[in-house]
């Protein structure tokens, strides 16, 4: 049985139609779509359990996809959308929710249409996709940990701690350099250099912001919620969301600011404008008009009282001595121009963006195989038709609520069934 398989350590060597380096989300759909199209698969993960990443997504939960159209979906794919038509077409987030749900694990959708689990366990995920794999006969070698990989006649030799494999064509799935405790430690990156496969610069996306501001501290686990975040390049809006956020000891967080990390490329950060605008709901002539109002009928108490109505207690404070006034000082004694100040202050909250959390905490790592050098139409590496790259090893990420994992679902799924259909053409030569 593949229980037992999965749980073998012995020293052997092995031949099978097509091998999966890393059982995450996109190594367990390669291997489960290779399977389903009738080629002898193996999938080898480091591990000693498949999808590990997985039970650390949704905070335990696993937001396993998002109910969109395909459309909607790729609005929220920053990075190399239009490369993922052909992988979403034969996998969609419909799709995915009926392979788990039929394999044992019903799903429940919730606000901004993120899928879970009816019982928000991301281990009921991994289960279902445990049995897929079982019933499709795909083959699993857990505490396999790949050394190299080395191209032979009609395939690839793999190196492992398991034992040597020999395959007709090879998906690699290992994922990117985020959460390496969960065995995300660039080995994929190291084969696709080895094989010649162009990557590009690994760096981290959602994931939380550094400010140089010196007042972060003072507001360190404040939530903002309906506040709207821009970030301006010159004449170039790059983002601009409505949404809630946070201040950490050392900058922002929360899922404003994690979106965020997507839009901002290679650019200084410095030449970046970044600012809050603390009440969206008003234009700016509303709030004038409003903080007009409340001064005149409250004009004796002191401003940060006035500010208090506006702002929560601690950023009301602070937003008084940002401005250059005392907070006690007595409202009615504010002039034209200090009112024009702080309406301009609350829609314009300047941020100091200095640089982000290291890669390891990201919940996604951009970067990896350049997208030029696979056929988006298999996921194979244009120069070796025999190797297909997948997931997060792939340079594509998109925003948080159920989008990566689909993308490693879909890319995992369209590599596992081009990986087939490649190996069952090629006559077995060897001698």
């Amino acid at each position: 049985m593949v229980a037992e398989q999965r749980l073998c350590k012995k020293m052997t060597d092995t031949t099978t139609d097509v091998a999966v380096i890393g059982g995450g989300a996109s190594g367990m759909a390669a291997g489960l779509f290779s399977a389903k199209s009738g080629a002898s698969t193996l999938i080898l993960e480091k591990n000693d359990k498949l999808g590990r990443k997985m039970y650390i997504t949704g905070k335990g939960r696993c937001n396993l996809t998002n109910d969109a159209t395909l459309d909607e979906f790729l609005r929220e794919v920053p990075r190399n959308p239009k490369f993922l038509y052909s992988a979403l077409a034969l996998l969609s987030p419909q799709d995915t929710m009926r392979l788990v749900t039929q394999n044992g694990c019903p799903v429940k959708t919730e606000r901004g249409r993120r899928v879970f689990p009816v019982s928000d366990k991301a281990s009921d995920v991994t289960k279902a996709w445990h049995r897929a794999l079982d019933d499709a006969g795909c083959g699993v070698r857990l505490n396999a940990c790949v050394q190299a990989v080395l191209p032979v006649e009609q395939g690839y030799l793999l190196t492992s701690s398991v034992g040597r494999v020999y395959a007709k064509a090879l998906v690699i799935a290992t994922g990117g350099l985020s959460y390496p405790s969960t065995g995300s430690t660039g080995d994929g990156d190291h084969f696709a250099e080895a094989l010649g496969v162009p990557l590009q610069p690994r760096s981290p996306v959602l994931v939380p912001m550094l400010t140089s501001d010196p007042w972060t501290g003072q507001l360190q686990g404040l939530s903002l919620k309906n506040v709207r975040l821009n970030a301006v390049r010159g004449q170039k809006t790059l983002f601009s969301e409505l949404g809630e956020m946070l201040f950490t000891h050392d900058g922002i967080s929360g899922p404003l600011v994690l979106e965020l990390s997507c839009h901002l490329d290679a650019s200084p950060l410095d030449a970046v404008e970044t600012f809050i605008d603390l009440k969206p709901g008003l234009t700016h002539d509303q709030l004038r008009e409003r903080l007009d109002r409340d001064i005149r009928e409250n004009g004796r108490r002191q401003l940060r009282t006035i500010l208090d109505a506006l702002l929560p207690g601690r950023l009301s404070e602070l937003m008084a001595g940002l401005s250059g006034l005392s907070p006690t000082l007595q409202a009615s004694q504010l002039t034209k121009q200090q009112r024009e100040a702080l309406t301009n202050l609350l829609k314009h909250f300047r941020l100091h963006l200095s640089g982000t959390h290291p890669l390891a905490e990201a919940i996604v790592t951009r970067g990896g195989v350049d997208t030029k050098a696979l056929l988006p139409a298999t996921m194979a590496v244009r120069s070796r038709p025999s190797l297909f790259f997948c997931g997060e090893m792939i340079d594509v990420d998109a925003h948080t609520g159920g989008y990566n994992l689909q993308i490693a679902f879909a890319t995992g799924a369209l590599a596992g069934q081009s990986a087939a259909a490649f190996a069952l053409n090629i006559p077995d030569r060897r001698s």
